[in-house]
């Protein structure tokens, strides 16, 4: 079941940011993510500031008990309109992890569609979501939820 963010739940909120950049530093091809000495801590206060900076919200996934999967939306930004951009206010998904063995059971999707029912309700029109290239089951899995690409970055490596 989908509870809010409480702080009880803050060592398994950890454990799971953890879990994920595991995930992401087994993935990428340059070696480049890793989990520093404060990561634990210093991860989930950034993700704690942005929530309270970026009128955020946290969702949690319960199964017996236990914590199995979060998400994060982020107001992104006010409505924009400049000489070169016009953009909708927007929320962004900056985290969303399952635990590995709860994976492939829905509570993904159903975090994803709980935070898109928040971000709609505080008025945004688009959400945005950041994925590591190399993630391929992200990238399916947001794609198969009516997301797509906008934007690509490039990498060369070895100059």
């Amino acid at each position: 079941m989908i509870i809010d963010y409480h702080s009880k739940y803050d060592e398994e909120i950890k454990n799971l940011l953890v879990e994920l950049q595991e995930h992401i530093m087994k993935i990428d091809k340059e070696h480049y993510n890793i989990v520093g000495e404060n990561f634990k801590e210093e991860y989930f206060k950034k993700t704690m500031e942005e929530i309270e900076k970026y009128q955020g919200k946290m969702y949690l996934y319960q199964e017996d008990d236990k914590i199995v999967g979060m998400v994060v939306g982020l107001i992104n930004n006010e409505e924009i309109d400049t000489y070169d951009f016009k953009a909708p206010k927007r929320g962004r998904v900056s985290e969303l992890v399952i635990s590995k063995k709860y994976r492939k059971q829905g509570y993904g999707k159903i975090l994803l569609q709980e935070m898109e029912y928040y971000l709609k309700s505080v008025g945004c029109i688009d959400i945005l979501i950041g994925v590591f290239a190399y993630n391929n089951s992200a990238i399916h899995f947001y794609e198969m939820n009516g997301y797509h690409v906008r934007m690509t970055e490039m990498i060369k490596k070895d100059i």
